[in-house]
């Protein structure tokens, strides 16, 4: 099947999904995850709603208040969309422009003003502005508040703790993936730093290239909140080659990394940053994240709140369905993406657990059955008791000598 009939096909399932009644939100969601997104921003307008399951015919949210004087973000706010010129679609007219600006001020303002439990972040701009530009003010501001108060409620904390606590997942995965990789970043103490910009604007503020803005969005929407940070590490393990040879400190690699490739192969990354949250769901990996305390408090933990009534409906649902439809039978058991490192050190540590079990064993048996032996002798030298307990004694011996060999062999596997 060719493009054109394969981008047609599509668009009629989308149709399709979106006019049923229900709305079938499962396969907007398989649609919004699958190559090419939805497509168009015309679709995106209907689509988008139902993935954050926002009335779109509800009236926005508006306020009596003068929220330029009253707002104490207003200043930083107003600065931070000065500097977004970048973010503009190139040749727009400066009046078009400057009143989208205007719009954007307001947005934020509003939403800031109705949830006060919110605070403002350098960098929230550049996730509404791509909302804005793509369903308009009116539809933007409904959307950006649902996605406020769940997606992004992490980095709108009074302090940065459950935003360093997401970044934190970064490095576990990529151990379960690439361990070679993961042993070099963490000897250049690289850190994750260099990712918080992806993280908290979803990658709005380092592409340049709209299109591909737009498409993360498309994944991201219909994804677990956690999501952005599953893609951050594919593209850190993409470019596995590039990091390997660096020199080996803080400042190469972090200087690598900061500066992300404008033509990465978004779709093969889009795909397997699911098929590795499927494989390395982050309740597996909260043990290894720094600072768990925090991860009853973060949107990925109260997001069951955030879905819909239909099991079948869910994000993750949706992920394992595909990820089961793209491995063969054989293969459904496999861990088909990861570079395997035995843990050398934990299983020596095991088995010279078992070689001193064994051979504690074997000395406590002795000399408890020998002083056994002694003392019956000694009290009744006629007794028929020890001639019962040598045998005893014998297996005894045996089965702690069997304990210590077995040890010795496990060490040498």
């Amino acid at each position: 099947m060719d493009f054109n009939a394969k981008r047609k096909r599509k668009v009629a399932e989308i149709h399709q999904a979106l006019n049923s009644d229900p709305t079938d939100v499962a396969a907007l969601r398989r649609m919004a995850i699958s190559e090419g997104g939805l497509l168009t921003d015309e679709i995106r307008r209907k689509v988008w709603p139902k993935l954050l399951n926002v009335n779109a015919n509800d009236p926005p949210p508006i306020s009596g208040k003068n929220l330029r004087q009253m707002s104490k973000d207003y200043q930083q706010v107003l600065l931070d969309v000065r500097r977004s010129l970048r973010r503009f679609p190139p040749g727009m007219p400066e009046e078009q422009r400057e009143g989208l600006q205007e719009e954007l001020i307001d947005i934020i303002l509003l939403i800031l003003e109705r949830n006060p439990q919110l605070h403002y972040y350098q960098g929230y701009h550049d996730i509404v502005v791509t909302f804005l530009l793509v369903v308009g003010e009116r539809l933007a501001t409904s959307l950006v508040e649902k996605l406020s108060t769940h997606h992004l409620r992490d980095f709108m904390d009074p302090t940065m703790d459950n935003t360093k606590h997401i970044l934190n997942y970064l490095m576990p995965i990529i151990d379960q993936v690439n361990p070679e990789l993961h042993d070099f970043m963490q000897s250049a103490e690289v850190g994750t730093i260099f990712a918080l910009s992806w993280l908290i604007t979803w990658f709005g503020h380092v592409l340049s290239d709209f299109r591909h803005v737009v498409r993360l969005y498309d994944f991201f929407l219909a994804c677990h909140p956690l999501m952005p940070i599953y893609f951050a590490a594919v593209i850190v393990l993409y470019r596995e080659q590039e990091v390997l040879d660096c020199d080996c400190d803080m400042a190469s690699v972090h200087h690598l990394l900061s500066q992300i490739p404008q033509d990465l192969p978004y779709e093969t990354l889009i795909s397997r940053a699911g098929d590795l949250f499927v494989q390395f769901p982050p309740s597996e990996l909260a043990r290894e994240a720094a600072a768990q305390q925090q991860a009853e408090r973060t949107a990925a933990s109260t997001f069951k709140d955030f879905e819909l009534a239909s099991a079948q409906q869910r994000p993750d649902m949706v992920l394992r369905q595909r990820f089961r439809g793209l491995l063969r039978p054989e293969d459904r058991t496999k861990d088909v993406l990861t570079k395997p490192r035995t843990n050398r050190f934990v299983k020596l540590a095991v088995m010279g657990l078992t070689v001193a079990l064994g051979a504690a064993a074997l000395a406590v048996v002795k000399s408890a059955l020998d002083g056994l032996l002694d003392g019956l002798s000694a009290t009744s030298p006629s007794a028929g008791g020890s001639g019962f307990l040598k045998p005893l004694a014998a297996f005894a011996t045996c089965w702690a000598w069997a304990a210590l060999v077995t040890g010795n062999l496990l060490v040498t596997l």
